[in-house]
């Protein structure tokens, strides 16, 4: 029976919305580099500072995983981007900074809280200039120190003089100078290598593989000292190629001066 009423055409209609989720593995790779961060400054406020840096390195292993399992697997997204680097500035960012500031860096007084905040914005400053200039950077390279290998050299200086017992107000001066190199470094645009042309699909000679397993036994020899040597070579690394690439006559950036991405794409591919 007719009721007078006219149903909505319109709601009837409507095509459902499909509502967007988010991908559960690479996301939940990134959310445990997050909480290793997190992780460094509660351990560095209870003074266990030998777990703070394992912590910040195992930040470093995940984070070089999300973004491949996420590629792998065919789910990334602008969420994961943004989560990844979210993740990045309080791993890489703030923990390196705060651990440094807790062990050495606070008995400099006003010298100290500086060091460590200009690592804090240097880092935050890396990672927006990265976001904004992914599209035209020669992926071969960095453009300025990673930000893993900057927490990698302040957190290998702290991991390696706790290790050797070192008291920590004997080596704060030595910390404020690391702290402060690896972060302006970051911010210059000296090129790094980023190892991304060399691909783990590929067949090598079977002499790669020994390769790998005397690296595993040297590192395991001393981590603590292995490690942080390996990192600081890395570190002056960009500067070797910069001078070696002004010695030759070669552009020494990686990445065109303007952030007009549009007009710029491809440029360094």
């Amino acid at each position: 029976m007719h009721d007078g009423t006219e149903p909505d055409h319109d709601t009837q209609h409507e095509p459902r919305r499909r509502v967007k989720g988010i991908y559960m593995v690479p996301n939940m790779i990134t959310l445990a580099a997050l909480f290793g961060g997190f992780y460094a400054i509660v351990m560095a406020m209870n003074g266990r500072f030998e777990l703070a840096t394992v912590a910040i390195f195992v930040s470093m292993v995940l984070d070089s995983l999300d973004g491949r399992v996420a590629r792998m697997t065919n789910t990334q997204s602008a969420f994961g981007e943004q989560m990844d680097s979210l993740s990045d500035m309080v791993s890489f960012g703030a923990a390196p900074a705060l651990v440094a500031y807790i062990w050495a860096l606070s008995t400099l007084g006003r010298w100290g809280w500086i060091a460590a905040f200009v690592y804090c914005a240097c880092a935050a400053l890396r990672l927006a200039r990265f976001n904004v200039n992914t599209a035209v950077v020669d992926k071969r390279y960095f453009q300025g120190l990673p930000s893993p290998a900057a927490a990698a050299l302040v957190a290998g200086f702290i991991w390696l003089m706790t290790d050797l017992e070192y008291p920590a107000a004997d080596v704060r001066w030595a910390m404020f100078a690391i702290t402060l190199f690896a972060g302006l470094t970051m911010v210059t645009n000296v090129p790094f290598y980023s190892f991304k042309d060399l691909s783990l699909k590929k067949s090598v000679p079977f002499a790669s593989i020994v390769l790998v397993a005397l690296g595993i036994a040297v590192i395991n020899i001393h981590p603590p000292t292995v490690v942080f040597v390996l990192f600081v070579i890395y570190g002056l690394s960009g500067y070797a190629i910069y001078g070696w690439r002004k010695a030759k006559g070669r552009p020494t950036s990686v990445i065109s001066t303007s952030t007009d991405e549009p007009e710029e794409r491809g440029l360094h591919e």
